[in-house]
């Protein structure tokens, strides 16, 4: 490893049909990793493993839906590995797995994680510590992990490039969802990359500027 190195590596892994963003991070001073959101299609996230080089030590989750959290348990067992996160009030969302898959046509096995998640824990990955902070609105026990020395965050469904997340499930909220954007993302730095839950990264500053739910000059009126 060279001094160019960076601390953090991503890789992201579109499963289920809702391509939903499974994503592989890892230290690369340890090659131990995290599965962030396994909602499914174990095979192919498996696979990405191997690919890697990697030792995964955990599996972190940003909320508790069926494209997200699904395959949570299934492959915390297949590796041996311990869950972190949601929050505890995404309880409602992993006790009903199994119905949701029905429901979408997914794989779905209902658990309690290892440990809940509150605002400002932090959960390791080798040597890497990411923040974590509450941003309920998409869920109510939805949350974000942020790498400060990597400008780099893993939002979930609270924000995508050019859209935000829904909010016309069972507890969303379409103004809580704006406030956990401007209050705990923005905060983070104009200059955070992010991988959403669904689609292309994009930054902080590239959607203050442009995005049509919560960009500046939206919320500004004008």
């Amino acid at each position: 490893m060279t001094e160019d190195t960076p601390p953090l590596r991503v890789a992201i892994i579109p499963v289920t049909p809702l391509q939903q963003n499974c994503t592989l991070i890892w230290c690369t001073a340890t090659m131990k990793a995290a599965v962030v959101d396994p909602g499914g299609d174990l095979p192919r996230i498996h696979d990405a493993i191997a690919k890697s080089g990697v030792t995964v030590e955990k599996i972190l989750l940003t909320h508790g839906h069926i494209d997200h959290a699904g395959m949570a348990k299934p492959l915390a067992e297949a590796l041996g590995v311990p869950i972190a996160g949601p929050a505890e009030a995404d309880r409602f969302w992993l006790a009903r797995l199994d119905d949701d898959g029905r429901q979408w046509g997914l794989p779905g096995t209902p658990f309690e994680p290892d440990r809940w998640l509150v605002e400002r824990d932090t959960v390791t990955v080798g040597n890497l510590s990411l923040d974590v902070y509450e941003t309920p609105g998409h869920t109510i026990g939805h949350v974000i992990f942020h790498h400060p020395a990597s400008r780099f965050a893993l939002v979930g469904d609270t924000l995508f490039q050019g859209s935000i997340g829904r909010s016309d499930l069972p507890g969303g909220d379409h103004e809580q969802l704006v406030r956990s954007i401007v209050t705990k993302l923005w905060p983070l730095g104009s200059d955070t990359a992010f991988v959403p839950g669904h689609g292309a990264p994009s930054t902080f500053a590239h959607e203050r500027a442009s995005n049509p739910f919560v960009g500046d000059r939206v919320l500004a009126g004008g």
